[in-house]
């Protein structure tokens, strides 16, 4: 009798002990699917979409990627995550100038590119030279390098940003346009800067229109002509129209045909893009892409003009970091020394 009883209590106490048991589980489930609740509905309020930047970092002129770096972090709020853009033997120096200078707060991935991918896409002959380093391609090839974002910004490394990047970001590309760029006919004092250093605007000054190859494409050879240096793309689009692959063709015909070069007026990187991309692009501001700053050392714009400017680009042959230049002061209030010595400016000579 005495051990039946002492059975049942142990039945009794296993019994409480399982109630407990359940009772407990019931309540935490409770606290914590509330928490997961409450979680969730702060995320909407607390998410910040990330805006990728691509910017290639060459060897030669890195100093210039980490001024466009510092001037676009300096001047927004935004979430941005930069893609800097290097060769091999060049990814360890990228890293440490961004880890140990004022640059080592960004958000930042290095991406190597391998200039294997031009191999017989390139002709050699060019009065540029420069215009045929592997980077100067890294922008057709924007879906293979990133992956995870709809939208991309691409710029080249000669420009300043004194807008906040949000407003570049948002610009609302039409249907079926995969890419928006600037419009060189609407580029404001454009036919002052033309008559002073004689720049071209139209597709004339790109494509060789003594090529049937040309002609055939029955684009009007008067037709303006845009800047690739500064893009805002839409990589879901690129992919479904296989842009990447249509620059290359052209690549392609150029290096059996001859079809444009560096010497007619833009860069062998410009003309295959104004042929895939005529007439299926949307422009933005002209004033996020004030252009040929570095065209002529003798040709300035207006100083109220230029504080207007959200994005300034030296390109042409005379570079901020150089000498001669204009308006390097603008650029070099944004340089970030290079912690390695090698980069250094050079106005003096």
């Amino acid at each position: 009798m005495a051990l039946l009883r002492k059975i049942n209590q142990v039945l009794l106490f296993l019994l409480i002990v399982t109630l407990c048991g359940i009772l407990y589980k019931k309540v935490h489930k409770g606290t914590v699917l509330k928490n997961a609740a409450d979680d969730d509905s702060e995320t909407p309020e607390e998410m910040e979409e990330e805006i990728p930047v691509v910017i290639c970092a060459a060897a030669g002129r890195m100093g210039a990627a980490m001024a466009a770096i510092n001037s676009i972090y300096s001047n927004t709020d935004a979430n941005i995550l930069f893609y800097v853009v290097g060769l091999r033997n060049t990814l360890s120096r990228i890293r440490k100038w961004i880890e140990h200078s004022k640059l080592r707060e960004i958000n930042f991935k290095i991406v190597e590119f391998n200039p294997m991918v031009l191999k017989g896409k390139i002709r050699p002959d060019s009065s540029r030279p420069e215009l045929l380093q592997p980077l100067n391609f890294v922008r057709f090839y924007l879906p293979l390098l990133i992956h995870q974002h709809e939208k991309v910004i691409y710029l080249d490394d000669d420009v300043i940003v004194q807008g906040d990047i949000q407003e570049l970001y948002d610009t609302t590309l039409a249907l079926g346009h995969a890419a928006a760029f600037s419009d060189d006919c609407d580029l404001p004092s454009a036919q002052d800067m033309n008559r002073l250093v004689g720049l071209q605007n139209t597709y004339m000054g790109y494509l060789d229109y003594r090529k049937k190859t040309i002609k055939d494409l029955g684009i009007s050879p008067s037709t303006c002509s845009f800047n690739p240096g500064v893009i805002v793309a839409n990589i879901t689009e690129w992919k479904h129209q296989h842009i990447t692959k249509q620059l290359e063709k052209w690549m392609q015909k150029n290096v059996e045909e001859n079809l444009y070069s560096s010497s007619l007026g833009g860069g062998v990187a410009t003309s295959p893009m104004l042929i895939v991309f005529h007439g299926k692009y949307t422009t933005i501001n002209p004033l996020w892409h004030i252009r040929h700053l570095g065209w002529s050392p003798h040709a300035r714009y207006s100083e109220h003009f230029l504080q207007e400017a959200k994005l300034l680009h030296w390109n042409g042959r005379h570079k901020p970091w150089d000498f001669p230049s204009v308006h390097n002061d603008l650029w070099e209030s944004w340089f970030v020394p290079d912690p390695a010595g090698i980069f250094k400016l050079n106005h003096n000579s």
